[in-house]
């Protein structure tokens, strides 16, 4: 995404904002941001977290049906998606551009929360820094249209449930009203994706109240920040980040009074 500001860290220092992307060898002129999506396979169920943004983003967006197929998955084969936010990178490929549904024999679930949010005429967003407004009434109404198109296969849910037996969801306020972290659990370990509470793991874990300009309301995801890191960072918890670099697994630990992104390392066969 470019330019780095507004876009991230909009009331920043711009000196400040360089020094760091510089020192962590990545460009000034642009966030590269990640794009990746969770599959949890359980018995009888192949859940998937998120949608991606389909055909919205040009020809750098829609190749989710692809990696699935590469990767050894029909589009039938997804029995549930749970929606972390409504935002049209993370609902955009629920529909084709058509309007029919992508992975037509799955459940969508949805924060009950986030959808009344959402479905308004007109959303509050006074308390967030996007300030292009024919960009936002474009995003708006790509939300209204996916959000009417998938209303057949929808489950709204709250946060006092499990969902699919293997899932808690829990609200993390601030990116949106209703965005929500999904909690994967198998025996005794858990993995957390946090959704869009991180956009670049060099600017936001070292200064959490940077924040980034699509949060509906700043300061709230701000603090939602702060405070989940933390927890994160107690609770030396495996995470799951979509927009972080691939495939976005890591931890997060506590440094200089803020944090820092420890990334899962691989090793590949050759």
């Amino acid at each position: 995404m470019a330019p780095v500001q507004p876009l991230f860290a909009p009331d920043a220092p711009a000196a400040s904002v360089d020094s760091i992307l510089r020192s962590n060898f990545r460009p000034t002129g642009e966030v590269d941001l990640g794009m990746n999506i969770l599959l949890v396979k359980t018995a009888g169920k192949l859940i998937m977290i998120d949608s991606g943004y389909g055909s919205y983003g040009g020809q750098a967006s829609g190749w989710l049906p692809q990696s699935l197929t590469d990767a050894g998955f029909a589009l039938t084969d997804i029995t549930d998606i749970v929606v972390t936010h409504a935002h049209p990178d993370h609902i955009g490929g629920l529909l084709t551009t058509s309007g029919q549904f992508t992975f037509p024999n799955a459940t969508i679930h949805m924060s009950a929360l986030e959808h009344r949010f959402w479905t308004a005429d007109k959303p509050d967003l006074s308390k967030s820094k996007f300030s292009d407004k024919a960009l936002l009434e474009k995003i708006i109404g790509i939300i209204h249209t996916t959000l009417a198109g998938i209303k057949p296969k929808l489950q709204l849910f709250d946060y006092n449930t499990t969902l699919l037996g293997c899932i808690k969801p829990e609200l993390a306020p601030g990116h949106t009203p209703g965005h929500t972290l999904v909690h994967v659990s198998s025996g005794n370990e858990t993995l957390v994706h946090v959704a869009d509470l991180v956009h670049s793991d060099v600017l936001l874990f070292p200064h959490p109240e940077w924040g980034f300009f699509g949060d509906s309301n700043f300061e709230q995801a701000a603090a939602t920040r702060s405070k989940v890191l933390a927890a994160l960072a107690n609770g030396k918890t495996k995470v799951f980040a979509g927009h972080l670099a691939w495939p976005g697994l890591g931890h997060v630990r506590a440094k200089d009074q803020a944090f820092e992104w420890v990334p899962e390392v691989y090793a590949y066969p050759v």
